[in-house]
């Protein structure tokens, strides 16, 4: 197999050969341009601390020792933010030599501010699978922001697959941009491609939303019905600055507009652990064809959920706050994100999660 990330078609491979197996039929719909969304089981654990298990022990026997109580997910069930809960998933693993498999939130559970990251045996980071790893997996979810309604079945990860060293080199990703633009206007390129926030939009004064400290619960099955008012308060500005106060989410938006070409993907990354005092987070990977034009994206901006961490910060337009690190394809995806896949978030700009109306 060529080096690279795995393309929708080898993901189907995978399947057909027991690398990827589940405990019911993976649905065609789970598997997306460069990734596969990962199902939610039936149960949930109530535990008193995040943890990773370690070299020597298994989620299941962690869970002996942490969990406070067990909640069946059939029919919904509310977790509570501030609470830790993991989660067993439908799909279990068994990656052959030289590929791992990393994870993220997808981009609607990311923007709910659900922190969710995927947990293995033996495991020693989040949201990483190594190489050779033959077991099942589990989801860890702890809302931050909203208290949610989950159910089973739920989409709230994706996992790629990596055959081999896959990131492109700064001088690999100048050629791409030679070829096929990745960004508007002129790119920052170091260690990946650096994006900055917009805080003077071309038309009025709003430039984000920051989350309501004391909402309802957002039941995750519910689309485009909940009013974005009594959920988030709107940020706006008229001089290119907002003060990010301690402990609140924001929902901001890139200068720049980005596109992954057909041959690449791309996770988003933190720009400096020493940018400042807030942490922009990262609904994780882009497919290939994202923001394309040929895709039907013509640039797409990337939204940003940015914490801010003990102090107030000024944030300023045009600073850079994270980048993106772009990755070669093994092979180029039958699908393209965007127009050959139902894709919520082609063309973006400013966008709350799915679960909210627009604003009028």
């Amino acid at each position: 197999m060529k080096t690279g990330v795995l393309a929708d078609h080898q993901i189907r491979q995978m399947i057909s050969t027991g690398g990827i197996s589940a405990a019911s039929p993976i649905l065609n719909d789970q598997i997306q341009p460069a990734s596969l969304d990962l199902r939610l089981g039936d149960k949930a654990y109530r535990v008193r601390a995040s943890f990773l298990p370690g070299k020597d022990s298994t989620v299941a026997e962690r869970l002996d020792e942490l969990t406070m109580h067990e909640l069946t997910l059939t029919g919904g069930a509310v977790l509570e933010k501030g609470c830790v809960y993991v989660v067993p998933l439908v799909e279990r693993l068994r990656l052959p030599k030289g590929m791992t498999a990393a994870a993220s939130a997808k981009s609607s559970i990311g923007r709910v501010d659900l922190m969710t990251r995927v947990i293995t045996d033996q495991g020693i980071e989040f949201d990483r699978v190594p190489e050779g790893y033959d077991g099942p997996l589990y989801a860890e979810l702890c809302p931050q922001s909203f208290s949610v309604v989950a159910q089973p079945g739920q989409l709230l990860n994706q996992i790629i697959f990596r055959q081999g060293k896959t990131i492109l080199t700064d001088d690999e990703l100048r050629a791409v941009h030679a070829k096929t633009p990745i960004v508007s206007g002129e790119p920052v390129i170091s260690d990946g491609l650096g994006f900055s926030v917009d805080l003077k939009p071309q038309s009025g004064d709003l430039v984000g939303y920051r989350a309501k400290r004391h909402s309802g619960v957002v039941d995750l099955s519910k689309l485009n019905h909940y009013d974005p008012a009594e959920y988030w308060e709107e940020v706006r500005t008229t001089d290119g600055r907002i003060i990010l106060d301690p402990g609140a989410f924001y929902i901001l938006v890139s200068q720049e507009a980005i596109a992954i070409p057909p041959d690449c993907a791309a996770e988003m990354a933190p720009y400096l652990a020493m940018v400042g005092e807030f942490r922009v987070h990262y609904a994780g990977f882009f497919d290939p064809g994202f923001g394309f034009d040929a895709a039907g994206g013509t640039g797409s901006r990337g939204v940003l959920e940015v914490r801010c961490h003990e102090a107030p910060f000024v944030l300023e337009h045009g600073q850079v706050v994270g980048r993106l690190v772009y990755e070669r394809m093994s092979e180029t995806p039958e699908a393209l994100y965007g127009i050959d896949i139902k894709s919520n978030y082609q063309g973006q700009g400013l966008k709350l999660s799915k679960h909210f109306r627009s604003p009028s």
